[in-house]
């Protein structure tokens, strides 16, 4: 270590290039993981947050909860094997919204629950919709940006029922819409043909989520026909887009590691090769390969130390000056992932100039440098 300083120190500019190349590409890596884990919870926080641990969806509906019926039958046969309060309906709606006395429309999707069971989201301003309200609604925080407060009325486009808005939530959105949670009464209204005029009566939903073991679910799935019981992650992977969308970010942050190794193999193996003659007659004098090597590999944990610092403090940086509707999350069990996996990065990019330095013979150096 005492030699990687003080070489660091000798040669301050050439390893202050180097610092940069790697804290740019660090904060590429930190910058793009940032989006691809906000562009995950813009996408499907909803279902991430969700207290369950399946979802039980209409067989042959590929995973997707829009495109599953669940009707009221099934509902009471599954709760006869799950227990009553493990199983909470899930009811859900593409749908448009618009503030009252405006036209501007907003997306959003509605959530039906039970709003006193185990679906009920946080709320984090306001109150809980009543269990038999006819026209209240929680919205998720993103409506304040629209100009939405607590008390206002929406108008929901397909049916003209109007919502109040009676409380806030964070972190609920469905296919990058901000989720509207309400009970079933106006999930009746809202669609009355298919819940047969909202009264409870042959009430459908999209799905049933489920609390249980996996040998319980095993056996809801076998004992009921015409259902699937999936995971909340296949529940994920159903939300149309999410996979492609999460598979293209993070091939891009693949290729960012890949490159950063490439990258700084090239670097320092040049200014090994650079120091072959130096590392030769210290070798002479007695050093032995190990504590060459042991130069190197604190060089590059030292340096990539320093860039990581300086490209987190960056990448939170830029975060703050984002604009607040721009989906970015870099959250600290990220970051952590992030650094590791870019310092053991630096270390296999520096192998090759270790089998250099321990490959080097000493006579034949000093006579290059004689």
């Amino acid at each position: 270590m005492f030699l990687a300083l003080r070489e660091l120190k000798h040669a301050k500019m050439r390893y202050l290039l180097i610092a940069l190349i790697m804290v740019l590409i660090a904060w590429l890596v930190l910058f793009v993981s940032g989006l691809a884990q906000g562009l995950s919870s813009d996408n499907a926080s909803s279902i991430q947050n969700m207290n369950a641990d399946y979802l039980i969806v209409q067989k042959d509906s590929d995973h997707r909860l829009t495109r599953s019926t669940v009707p009221e039958a099934q509902l009471a046969e599954i709760r006869d094997f799950a227990g009553g309060s493990s199983a909470a309906p899930l009811g859900v709606q593409m749908t448009a919204v618009t503030k009252a006395g405006e036209t501007k429309k907003l997306d959003a999707t509605l959530f039906a629950i039970e709003t006193e069971g185990m679906l009920a989201p946080a709320i984090a301003e306001g109150r809980m919709v009543d269990e038999i309200a006819p026209d209240e609604a929680v919205v998720d925080i993103s409506f304040k940006e629209a100009g939405i407060a607590l008390g206002e009325v929406l108008e929901e486009q397909m049916s003209g029922q109007q919502l109040k808005v009676v409380g806030f939530t964070k972190g609920q959105s469905f296919s990058h819409s901000p989720v509207i949670h309400v009970n079933f009464k106006v999930w009746g209204t809202i669609k009355p043909a298919v819940s047969r005029g909202g009264t409870g009566d042959g009430l459908q939903y999209n799905a049933v989520a489920l609390q249980a073991s996996a040998a319980k679910a095993d056996q809801i799935s076998e004992s009921v026909p015409g259902i699937e019981v999936i995971t909340m992650d296949q529940a994920l992977q159903g939300i149309p887009g999410y996979k492609e969308e999460q598979g293209s970010l993070l091939m891009m942050v693949a290729f960012l590691f890949v490159i950063a190794a490439f990258v700084l193999a090239v670097f320092f193996y040049v200014i090994t090769i650079q120091k072959m003659n130096q590392f030769g007659v210290l070798k002479a004098i007695g050093a032995s390969s190990s504590y060459l090597a042991r130069n190197i590999i604190s060089q590059v944990i030292t340096l990539s130390v320093a860039s990581l610092a300086v490209s987190i403090g960056f990448t939170y940086g830029v975060a703050a000056i984002l604009p607040a509707g721009m989906p970015f999350d870099l959250s600290p069990r990220l970051v952590v992932l992030c650094s590791v996996l870019f310092l053991a990065v630096a270390v296999v990019g520096s192998l090759l100039s270790l089998y250099r330095v321990v490959s080097v013979d000493a006579i034949e150096a000093i006579g290059r440098a004689a």
